[in-house]
């Protein structure tokens, strides 16, 4: 047990000295281990490369902005109000499911305004989320062209396509989404082995010998007496963890641990220590890439939230009027992104989401850059008051090496 008082906390999680030092090699490789014998985990021998932790930036945005934010939402609040008479009153067909006279006492299943929000201004802007594609979800895709006759209440496929469509919003951080024959054929043997249909929890029939095997290789590597393995879920990260463990506890954290993994860390009360990730190549090709994208968009006068080592890349538009026009038209550009409004984020934090991938190359995050900042300037969402010079720095200790 690691008392608490000899490290410091920040965001949540423990820091000290020791949290900086890189971890020694281990038997992976490509991300899997390449026998069944694993080497514990450890420091090896030899000198190691001091790690720091990139910071984290939340810049605040104008006040000028803060207000027309605020303006936008409340005139089509407004004209959402104006738009509920009409349908009242029966100048304006109302496209929304209709309760029944008889089930008019029964408890709402949603609030009023939740209703009022989506009926009048997620209604607006809905062709921006659930677009179809019909290809692999690689750094390239193809999108599914869609159109709508009643104001995106409802969709009709063209038979179009928009076709080499950069991928910036799907979670594919390592690369794998892709047609390569080695996946594929592990793919294919691991299928004929178990099966697709493990739609179950592990307590039910979701249980395989292959989970049994990965637990006890994740507990020889962590040199403990054993590990848990669970399938996929926000959940069950974030509410599972601490069920496990509580205060007086200690968790181990990889430094690019998902967010539901570190809210269930942070909920579960434990003491936290953050250790690096491991430093594989695909590992290291997503750092430069993600590093390389956020400097960029600094320099552009863009806000940009979040830590500079962090692959999701969160880009502030605040009005909502321009985050349909932002999403629409980064599309007609070839290029799929995630827009973000209220009430997923706070009324005043509408943005735009950037997934950086080891799969996208430097001429594919160019284009994207070259399509943001002629765009920014466009539609005006250039909002940074600190842009960074343009100047390279002579030393920066966080880039120093020395080799060993």
């Amino acid at each position: 047990m690691i008392p608490a008082d000899e490290h410091h906390l920040r965001n949540g999680t423990l820091k000290s000295h020791s949290d900086q030092k890189q971890q020694g090699s281990n038997n992976l490789k490509n991300g899997y281990h390449a026998t069944e014998k694993v080497q514990k985990n450890g420091k090896g021998d030899g000198f190691h490369q001091p790690q720091v932790r990139g910071e984290d930036s939340f810049e605040e945005a104008p006040m000028y902005v803060a207000v027309l934010t605020y303006m936008g939402y409340g005139i089509v609040i407004l004209f959402g109000y104006f738009r509920d008479f009409l349908r009242a009153v029966g100048l304006e067909k109302c496209h929304q499911a209709q309760e029944r006279e008889e089930q008019k006492d029964f408890v709402p299943l949603y609030q009023d305004f939740e209703n009022f929000y989506k009926r009048n201004l997620y209604m607006r802007v809905r062709d921006n989320w659930n677009r179809p594609i019909c290809s692999l979800p690689g750094p390239v895709f193809d999108v599914m062209e869609r159109v709508s006759d009643d104001y995106n209440w409802t969709f009709r496929l063209t038979g179009k396509t928009v076709e080499n469509v950069i991928n910036m919003g799907s979670y594919n951080y390592l690369g794998f989404a892709e047609n390569n024959v080695d996946f594929l054929k592990t793919v294919a043997e691991e299928t004929k082995q178990n099966g697709v249909g493990v739609c179950s929890t592990r307590q039910e029939l979701g249980n395989f010998s292959i989970h049994e095997k990965l637990e006890r290789l994740v507990a020889e590597f962590l040199g403990v007496e054993s590990a848990m393995a669970f399938g996929m879920g926000f959940a069950t990260n974030s509410m599972n963890i601490p069920a496990l463990v509580g205060k007086g506890c200690l968790i181990l954290s990889d430094e690019l641990n998902h967010t539901s993994l570190i809210l269930g860390a942070r909920l579960s009360g434990a003491t936290i220590r953050v250790f690096k990730h491991n430093s594989q190549r695909r590992v290291r090709q997503l750092s430069e890439n993600m590093r390389y994208f956020r400097s960029r968009l600094k320099e552009m006068g863009f806000i940009i939230y979040g830590n500079q080592d962090s692959p999701v890349v969160p880009l502030l538009l605040y009005l909502p009027g321009k985050v349909g026009a932002f999403s629409r038209a980064m599309l007609k550009r070839k290029i799929g992104v995630v827009v973000v409004g209220f009430p997923a984020t706070p009324i005043t934090e509408a943005r735009a989401r950037f997934c950086v991938s080891a799969a996208h190359t430097r001429e594919m995050l160019d284009k994207v850059l070259q399509s943001l900042d002629e765009l920014g300037d466009h539609i005006r969402v250039k909002f940074s008051r600190h842009r960074p010079s343009h100047r390279q720095e002579l030393y920066n200790e966080t880039d120093f090496e020395l080799d060993s």
